[in-house]
């Protein structure tokens, strides 16, 4: 099989998923592949390489946002029922 079908792969799909709660100070358990945002609002993550914030605004529910995030921050984020897929 080719290898950009692993499970590490970028464009590979998630192979599980856990529910996250925001906070400013705790990182994800897992790097994630995506977030799938169940209610809409504002979502602000930091990535493994970034030390700053970003906010992907206005995100509607049930939209999956293709992001590596390893924060997900309380502040600013607004959109609840947040689900990590890695």
């Amino acid at each position: 099989m080719d290898n950009k079908y692993n499970e590490d792969s970028v464009i590979s799909s998630a192979t599980d998923v856990f529910a996250i709660t925001p906070s400013d100070s705790v990182a994800l358990s897992k790097v994630v592949k995506a977030l799938y945002v169940g209610g809409a609002g504002n979502v602000a993550v930091k990535t493994g390489g970034s030390s700053t914030a970003v906010t992907f605004s206005g995100v509607p529910a049930g939209a999956i946002l293709p992001v590596r995030a390893a924060f997900v921050m309380a502040t600013n984020t607004t959109a609840t029922n947040i689900v990590g897929l890695y």
